[in-house]
């Protein structure tokens, strides 16, 4: 991708069924849950660069021994440093005393991370801070096992002041209103009230010390889970483990945020992506389960699960933006789906070259466009072939030469763009990030003639700041007659709220295009109109419509995307500057089961969406450049 985003985190659950022992005699090492989970996190990278964090749970270790270990960093390279800070201790203690190292009871007893349950997280700092402070996973301890509770979580909240508003109503006073704050106590305040519930049921039946046992076997998850998420608005999967061994695993009722699991008589794991599961357990994909829209998969301290309804099922709106970009490319669906994005663009590629592929050359703009420009490749040579076949038939009496040459026709493929710099560009901030862009990429020489069109496929076009201050400029110096940009996304014309780092609307290049087009055609009024909408939208909670529609309503996609060319041409550049993006029905076609699609079109899964779009083009209007929840 060539334009700075950041986006979802990722989340690695492993519970190990067996006890400690079990995995030291049949794998030889205690660290097999450790080194599982490295695994996990280490193939979700993609999902999380700016911080790292790994907690674990200890099940039955004697009073007096701690059974919750923690740590979390933001080191620059943050999985590695996490680590090796876990490690060390077992380093040390092979090498002094291997006895112990095979020792289960002794090292539960003893060492940190050795525990049964294990919670991992990746982090993208969005708009939070990339401290310490922010990285997941979250703890709220206590001295009973049943109140304490770690969270980590891939998600974001659209109603956060409310969710805070609602603990300051119960008499709390939270630390910060942040959604990862604010969700912590709000799971914490109901489990709460869960162990008062059982307690005050039990009491009179045992002692003090007898009921923290019988609250650990009765401790209705579904219960705390349901009390808890009635009011979130947003998409999330949201990974807790409870002091005493409980486990749960819940996905918002859109099915927005993604999140699969797999269980054997070993382990239960959880990820936030399909491959990774299979890669370090070798599964048949088969094996591997996709947590449903609003359920939770509910793990109990005895190893026993269930998969339970937390939130009623809204419909399903799983974000296409994982398919297009965001989720690694090696699921064998995901790998299909991009392959159908870059085929389906074919016939507007050929009539935007006028079906001259003898002078096009095509390529796409690292990395993560690679599989749709397969696919655009496949439906290219489709095209080639029917040309082939037809020049054939055409033929009276054709020698072999004469074949031979129209079989020697190729589609002109090649590695036109090299990604130069190592840090991915959507990890710099918004200040800094112009002075970063312009030489981030750099060109094969000799790979295009003067008369050549240049067809470069992109994932998404989200900003254009890179393409206007780098990619145009460096293709333009192989001199072609026409650079063709091609999107196997459609234009993103509106804000995202659940997580993507796409939540400021002037920063759109969709959207600055429809500002212009407006303003050339004398349809100012229409801008005037819908900042009065959205004004009275963001009076009136009950008003959820999404006014900003409006803006693009006057023009056609193939409009804007010539208005977007303009206005990503650079000044100093020869070449013919044409934009092509994906239209929705053919995205749609190709991710089937991920219609997602609010940043295309505007369709938000939760009332909340429409009220930040609104409030999105309000700080817009009024020159905040802020986000809007």
């Amino acid at each position: 991708m060539s334009d700075a985003i950041r986006h979802e985190c990722g989340i690695a659950f492993l519970r190990l069924r067996k006890p400690l022992q079990y995995y030291v005699d049949k794998y030889g090492t205690p660290l097999y849950g450790i080194n599982k989970m490295c695994l996990l996190m280490q193939k979700q990278h993609n999902r999380g660069q700016d911080g790292a964090g790994l907690a674990t749970i200890k099940l039955d270790v004697p009073v007096g021994s701690r059974y919750i270990s923690r740590h979390r960093s933001n080191a620059n390279k943050p999985i590695q440093d996490l680590f090796e800070y876990v490690n060390k201790r077992f380093t040390e203690l092979l090498n002094n005393d291997p006895q112990k190292f095979k020792d289960a009871k002794w090292l539960q007893e003893n060492v940190a991370f050795t525990g049964e349950l294990l919670l991992g997280h990746l982090r993208y700092g969005t708009y939070g801070g990339n401290s310490i402070e922010h990285c997941h996973p979250f703890l709220r301890q206590s001295n009973w096992r049943t109140r304490s509770l770690v969270l980590a979580g891939n998600f974001n909240m659209t109603n956060v002041d409310d969710l805070f508003n609602q603990l300051v109503e119960v008499g709390q006073h939270p630390k910060e209103k942040a959604d990862t704050v604010t969700i912590l106590e709000k799971i914490g305040h109901f489990l709460d009230e869960e162990n008062d519930r059982i307690y005050y049921n039990k009491r009179e039946n045992y002692s003090k010390k007898e009921i923290s046992k019988v609250i650990a076997n009765e401790l209705d998850i579904k219960r705390v889970l349901t009390n808890s998420a009635k009011h979130w608005d947003g998409g999330y999967v949201m990974c807790g483990i409870l002091g005493h061994g409980d486990a749960f695993i819940l996905r918002d009722p859109a099915g927005i945020r993604p999140a699969y699991f797999y269980v054997d008589d070993e382990i239960i794991v959880a990820t936030s992506e399909r491959p990774v599961i299979q890669t370090a357990f070798n599964i048949p994909v088969d094996n591997i389960k996709e947590i449903e829209p609003g359920h939770a998969l509910v793990v109990k301290k005895d190893g026993s699960y269930d998969t339970v309804l937390v939130k009623q099922k809204l419909d399903r709106k799983a974000c296409s933006f994982e398919r297009i970009y965001f989720s690694r490319g090696n699921d064998q669906d995901i790998y299909q789906e991009r392959m159908s994005l870059g085929k389906r663009l074919c016939p507007t590629i050929l009539r935007a070259i006028n079906n001259d592929l003898k002078n096009t050359v095509f390529s796409f703009i690292p990395n993560t466009a690679e599989v749709s420009f397969y696919g655009m490749i496949n439906g290219m040579n489709e095209t080639l072939n029917i040309e082939k076949t037809k020049a054939i038939l055409d033929l009276d009496n054709p020698s072999k030469e004469d074949i031979i040459s129209i079989m020697d026709s190729r589609i002109r493929a090649e590695k036109i763009a090299i990604k130069d710099a190592k840090l991915r560009t959507f990890i710099t901030e918004d200040d800094s990030r112009d002075d970063l862009v312009a030489h981030i990429y750099d060109i094969t020489y000799g790979t295009v003639k003067p008369s050549d069109n240049l067809v470069m496929i992109d994932d998404s076009i989200v900003r254009g700041t890179t393409l206007k201050q780098s990619i145009l400029q460096i293709l333009d110096r192989l001199n072609p007659k026409q650079i063709i940009i091609v999107s196997s996304a459609p234009q993103i014309r509106y804000p995202d709220c659940y997580g993507i780092d796409m939540a400021k609307l002037g920063d759109f290049i969709a959207f600055q295009a429809a500002i212009n087009l407006l303003k050339e055609t004398n349809q100012d009024h229409i801008i005037d109109m819908v900042y009065k909408n959205c004004l009275k939208s963001c009076a009136d909670e009950e008003q959820t419509e999404n006014h900003v529609k409006a803006i693009y309503a006057p023009f056609t996609a193939v409009q804007i995307s010539k208005k977007i060319a303009q206005l990503l041409t650079p000044d100093n550049i020869n070449a013919k500057v044409n934009v092509i993006y994906q239209s929705i029905s053919d995205l749609h076609i190709s991710c089937p089961d991920h219609q997602g699609d609010w940043y295309f079109t505007g369709k938000y899964p939760t009332l909340g969406g429409n009220r930040v779009v609104n409030k999105s083009f309000i700080n817009y209007i009024e020159g905040r450049n802020e986000r809007a929840y």
